[in-house]
């Protein structure tokens, strides 16, 4: 729901919102540069002093007004011919024209109406609370993907339009939100649809008739001073029954012109108060410094604009196009689908294809969106979950855990769950477990038990789909065959071989950095912007799936590089071992923020094994800030398999990587990272309590060696992996 109210009201309004924020921004200059430009009232000038110079130079003086920037504008009558000028307060002489900025003045025309009169103020009303819906959703959709309020600033991953986007929106939105509010409020009043603020005090229905007091003698003007002034105007020459009418920023009040007595005074109401801060709030008049603020965060709405429909239309084209989607409301069968690279979509337009030949009434749409009253004949429901990182909901998954945890009851239509997953990760298909779970808990009835498929395997897709159709009683085919991802060429330039001693060929691969365009950087499209421990897909010969590989470089360094052990009878290893120097693979990029290095001086410690040194000897070549890192690296034997030997002896001369040790596991007293963790257990605790973070890579056994050995260590500090894990302090890329 928050997502829909952010996203059309974005795409509808897109044109209307840039123009409010362009033009906006643009306005909010005109404070600051008048405030400068303006000759200021020296400290402890009265009114009554500024008002005697101006009538010395202008005796036909008739009103005086000061502007909240702090210019004083003076208009007279010479002979009967009017004047006005912007005034200096020093001398009481004009210095600049009064006319208005013809710029400002078609600029505010633009921003208040689009120079339509009433029915642009209506319009641009309409675009003002757009802008105020898209900030409000926006910024609780930008607390939901960096993980709560308090992780606002936490660094931000994927392609470069979410970036763009996620970044700007931190910084501005609370920006936007009071200059949308403040410009509904206006909006509002101009239509008076808010109640009216106090009326002026009534004029003095009995004056002294006398006239030619001087102004310092009038107890009110010699008083106050000309920073408290808004207006003074004079009674007109001749009439003995006028006063002098003074307004301040205290309220409104009248003086007799032959005794300077207050004839009536009416103070300021909290409502014209609060009224005139909107107003300076929104326009910067009083307060220029705080209008630019707001104009500058007014610029990222186009750069937002730009990005969000760069996003919108890419997410459009990760999912296919549903032919026949039947409505919400008239669907027997709704299939949700939970998808982060977009592959899940696939198989729901598989299914929804072969369901709709078979006479069923289907209607897919994102988990995200899921709300039992919109499917008022719903016969089964029908879930299709990936997982993302360590068991988290993909994308077009955000809040159903919590919508279904919210319902105080669930659809009496049956659910059926399909998981989607890699088996050779730890957290397989765990969202997908989580919803079954939480829907079993809630008495969710079950139309078939739960089911996954490894690695986007047809066969098991297929399998699913015949116990879906027993249930249902009708045939289900699924024939799938999945969309091959989009790939950019990469040229090998080098390689490092390593292990034939220990009959396990290794290798370090490095491939040129290809260059991308601005619209492949924008959509995440080919090999962008990325770092390691995210993942290179490569997608070899002759198959259709690719194969993943953690990434031992970032793209400031320039190069793409991995680290390849031969797998018996491995399609991809073999491919990728047999390359020389100048032939090319097929990869991209896919982000994996669950394993970065994140920024900071707290200490890191490092453990991996095998091939499982990549990302970690990355993460050491990135450390230019050269904080503590510790790093406990796995072997065979140093002279067959010591990948990066000579690398982090460099790394550790220049101050990247603090400390190294090592664990031979056949040499002559064999050892393995967990036994050096377990014999350096004191000093890990104290870089624990210091607030160091650990990460892990390498392969499962291992991985459970290095929990174990850790679980038995931190237990007398009163610490867990687990704990470690929650608090984000305890990262593993398993294989």
């Amino acid at each position: 729901m928050i997502r829909m109210l952010h996203r059309w009201p974005g795409l509808l309004a897109l044109a209307l919102v840039m123009v409010l924020a362009i033009s906006g921004a643009a306005l909010s200059v005109f404070p600051v540069a008048e405030r400068f430009s303006t000759p200021q009232a020296e400290a402890g000038l009265t009114v009554a002093d500024l008002a005697e110079r101006i009538r010395t130079a202008y005796p036909g003086v008739e009103q005086i007004r000061r502007a909240p920037s702090g210019r004083i504008t003076a208009f007279w009558f010479d002979d009967g011919t009017p004047g006005a000028a912007v005034i200096d307060p020093a001398t009481g002489k004009g210095i600049a024209s009064a006319d208005p900025n013809p710029v400002e003045r078609w600029l505010t025309s633009l921003h208040r109406s689009l120079f339509l009169g009433d029915a642009g103020r209506i319009v641009m009303a309409a675009g003002a609370a757009a802008m105020l819906v898209l900030s409000v959703s926006g910024a609780m959709l930008v607390a939901r993907r960096m993980g709560g309020w308090r992780r606002w600033f936490a660094p931000l991953r994927g392609p470069a339009s979410s970036r763009i986007h996620t970044g700007i929106s931190r910084v501005a939105v609370a920006g936007l939100i009071l200059s949308s509010a403040t410009a509904l409020w206006m909006a509002a009043s101009t239509f008076d649809l808010l109640p009216d603020g106090a009326a002026p005090p009534a004029f003095p229905t009995e004056v002294s008739g006398s006239t030619g007091v001087s102004l310092a003698a009038m107890e009110p003007l010699s008083v106050i001073p000309v920073t408290a002034l808004r207006e003074l105007s004079f009674p007109y020459p001749g009439d003995a029954t006028d006063a002098f009418t003074l307004k301040t920023d205290r309220g409104t009040g009248y003086l007799d012109q032959g005794t300077g007595e207050l004839l009536a005074w009416a103070e300021l109401t909290m409502w014209e108060r609060i009224s005139e801060t909107i107003y300076m709030l929104h326009t910067g008049q009083g307060a220029a410094s705080l209008g630019l603020v707001l104009g500058v965060m007014a610029l990222g709405v186009p750069a937002m604009g730009v990005s969000g429909l760069v996003l919108w239309l890419a997410g459009r084209r990760s999912r296919p196009r549903l032919r026949g989607n039947h409505p919400a409301k008239g669907a027997g069968t709704i299939l949700l689908v939970g998808s982060e690279g977009g592959s899940t979509w696939g198989f729901a337009a598989t299914l929804q294809h072969a369901l709709t030949a078979a006479g069923q009434h289907v209607h897919v749409a994102p988990m995200s969106g899921f709300e039992p009253a919109r499917y008022p004949q719903a016969e089964r429901f029908v879930i299709l979950a990936a997982t993302w990182g360590e068991g988290q909901a993909p994308a077009t998954a955000k809040g159903f855990i919590e919508r279904l945890a919210a319902l105080e009851s669930v659809p009496e239509a049956p659910l059926a769950v399909l998981g989607f997953g890699d088996r050779s990760f730890p957290a397989f298909c765990a969202f997908a477990d989580e919803v079954v779970r939480l829907a079993a808990a809630k008495g969710w009835a079950q139309l078939i038990p739960f089911d996954a498929v490894d690695r986007q395997s047809p066969q098991d897709f297929a399998r699913w789909g015949r116990a879906l159709g027993a249930a249902l009683g009708i045939e289900v085919t699924l024939e799938h065959v999945p969309t091959p991802p989009v790939t950019e060429r990469l040229v090998l330039v080098s390689r490092r071989d390593y292990g034939i001693d220990v009959q396990a060929p290794t290798a370090i691969l490095r491939f040129s950095l290809p260059e991308t365009t601005l619209l492949q950087r924008l959509t995440g499209r080919g090999v962008g912007r990325f770092q390691a421990g995210d993942l290179l897909g490569v997608l070899p010969e002759g198959a259709d799936l690719p194969r993943f590989y953690s990434l031992a470089s970032g793209w400031r360094d320039g190069f793409v590089e991995i680290v390849v052990r031969k797998h018996p009878g491995g399609l991809c290893s073999g491919q990728l071992l047999a390359l020389e120097p100048g032939q090319a693979i097929r990869a991209f990029v896919q982000y994996n923020p669950a394993f970065h290095a994140e920024g900071g001086k707290s200490p890191l410690i490092l453990i991996g094994a095998g091939t499982g040194i990549g990302p970690l000897a990355g993460f050491i070549r990135g450390n230019r800030g050269k904080r503590p890192v510790h790093l406990v690296f796995g072997m065979r034997h140093p002279d067959s398999d010591f990948l990066y030997r000579e690398d982090l002896a460099a790394w550790q001369a220049d101050g990247r990587l603090a400390r190294l040790t090592t664990a031979i596991s056949r040499g002559a007293k064999p050892r393995y990272v967990q036994d050096v963790l377990r014999a350096e257990s004191a000093e890990l605790i104290r870089l624990i309590r210091d607030g160091a973070r650990i990460m892990v890579c390498g392969g499962r056994d291992m991985a459970s060696g290095v929990a174990e050995a850790l679980t038995d260590i931190l237990a007398p500090a009163g610490l867990t992996p687990l704990t470690l894990k929650t608090e984000g302090r305890y990262a593993e890329d398993i294989y």
